[in-house]
């Protein structure tokens, strides 16, 4: 599962670079950009757990600020290579056979078709910080493998929640589950439930860390291995 998860991932790694006009690369263990990726995504992620130093440094830029790399496997020290530990966190995995939580009844889950939508979710995502201003690029709305889920209330004229949900062959990833009310409950909820509906008996995967983490271990998500992420100035 955890391959699969890293995988999936790397896809959605890729899917971000694209909308940013950015090229990228799979390799047999790892995934790669040769230039920079957009803010909070890394330059590489490892695919397999022997996946060595040289497969991910090789190929990205060392050069510029903000080099990162992630390590789906926790196996990799680039403390040697002039890296440290940015954050750690655990892949979360649901069963396809679990029920699916009951969504809150007054936030509806959809989505997101237009680029008005799409600005919406951002700046309820980001809570205002101006730096990730245009992160999620129009392009992700006509990108197969992406779906972004916004949950709305006042007939959908304003966004309270929302997630990115990545698709590949025999999973569906689910990253940046955020309330705007700070209710992880509530935003979890809804999401695993949107997602059943969209894409019922398919396992859900992702990681987590802190109190993320809690609120997927409390819909039904299981922990599993740790990953590492590495940064270098």
């Amino acid at each position: 599962m955890i391959s699969q998860s890293a995988r999936n991932n790397a896809e959605w790694c890729h899917a971000m670079c694209r909308a940013h006009g950015i090229p990228t690369a799979f390799q047999e263990r790892a995934w790669t950009s040769e230039r920079r990726t957009p803010p909070l995504y890394p330059d590489a992620v490892t695919l397999a757990p022997d996946a060595t130093a040289h497969d991910v440094l090789s190929e990205i830029d060392r050069e510029a600020p903000g080099c990162s790399v992630k390590d789906s496997f926790g196996q990799l020290d680039l403390a040697a290579d002039g890296f440290e530990v940015l954050f750690e966190a655990r892949w979360i995995h649901r069963p396809a056979s679990l029920v699916a939580p009951v969504a809150p009844d007054d936030v509806v889950w959809r989505p997101l078709r237009t680029e008005p939508g799409l600005a919406a979710w951002e700046a309820a995502w980001s809570d205002g910080d101006e730096d990730l201003v245009g992160l999620f690029r129009p392009e992700l709305l006509a990108d197969r493998t992406t779906t972004l889920l916004a949950g709305t209330t006042d007939g959908g004229t304003r966004t309270v929640a929302g997630a990115v949900v990545s698709r590949s062959s025999a999973v569906v990833g689910v990253s940046h589950v955020f309330g705007s009310d700070g209710d992880l409950e509530r935003a979890w909820a809804g999401c695993l439930a949107a997602v059943a509906h969209f894409w019922p008996g398919v396992p859900v995967v992702g990681y987590e860390h802190g109190e993320d983490l809690d609120a997927a271990t409390r819909q039904g998500f299981i922990p599993g291995a740790p990953l590492t992420v590495w940064s270098a100035d």
